[in-house]
């Protein structure tokens, strides 16, 4: 209602946008350190860990003295394709210079990111070069998996590295199980969550259901105005028989609790 006062009265043009989102910021601020807002504009770019996937020309980059240093290009990604590496400087983006202007992340991820199909344009400066390389990398769609690591630590013990909870992790995890009971003869299983900050609860509750052969409470939601909501496992878990452990730290966090906390 205060909101509908300043438009309707204020002596001035106000952006109610502006002034709403501000407001909203506030109020949570007062609240704890854990509830925050995300924008509209933002809430894509925050989902696009989860979900599995995002389009763009496959890089991990990092902003160091005003410049754009790619960290890793993406393995099998249009960027290691046409050649990119580990150490390359980006110094301009479709003809546009972007180093030394003070370019956000944000900046760099709007330029680089784009429909499957489309081209960008990439200047670099490669340390140890004395001309810059220009290349054309066509935008594709880019896997973000949530599975590290899957391999066998003895003969019956596999080991599997989460660094999420994402859409595809629950398929992630399946196919890493299954190989390793397809060539080797599994019977033991290590869960890393170390450093996993969460993600989607239920693919935390669809992974605990795995390891329970009959129905148990794995977690429940309880609010201060709604009613508690149990998440109970199936009791078809196909990893019933299989000893199990969960590695964690101080960084594991959400649904890594969730996961964590059900198994034991």
């Amino acid at each position: 209602r205060t909101l509908i006062l300043i438009d309707a009265f204020y002596v001035d043009t106000v952006n109610m946008n502006r002034i709403t989102e501000q407001a909203i910021v506030e109020v949570l601020k007062s609240l704890d350190p854990h509830s925050s807002y995300i924008s509209a504009k933002d809430v894509k770019e925050m989902n696009e860990p989860l979900l599995g996937n995002f389009e763009g020309i496959g890089i991990q980059f990092n902003i160091l003295h005003d410049s754009i240093v790619v960290i890793e290009p993406v393995k099998n990604g249009p960027s290691e394709k046409v050649g990119l590496l580990a150490g390359d400087r980006i110094v301009k983006i479709n003809n546009e210079n972007v180093a030394g202007i003070g370019i956000t992340t944000t900046g760099v991820r709007t330029r680089l990111m784009g429909p499957k199909g489309s081209k960008v344009n990439v200047t670099i400066f490669r340390p140890g070069y004395k001309s810059l390389f220009e290349f054309i990398i066509t935008r594709d769609k880019i896997p973000i998996n949530s599975l590290d690591a899957a391999y066998m630590l003895d003969k019956e013990t596999g080991y599997i590295k989460l660094n999420k909870f994402a859409a595809t992790t629950v398929d992630e995890f399946d196919a890493a199980v299954d190989s390793m009971k397809k060539f080797n003869s599994m019977k033991n299983l290590v869960i890393d969550l170390r450093g996993n900050g969460g993600g989607y609860m239920t693919a935390a509750t669809d992974l605990a259901d795995k390891f329970y052969s009959d129905k148990r409470l794995l977690v429940y939601l309880n609010g201060r105005k709604t009613p508690r909501q149990d998440y109970i496992s199936k009791g078809k878990g196909s990893l019933s028989s299989s000893r199990v452990a969960v590695l964690t730290d101080e960084g594991s966090a959400s649904a890594s609790e969730i996961l964590a906390g059900a198994v034991q």
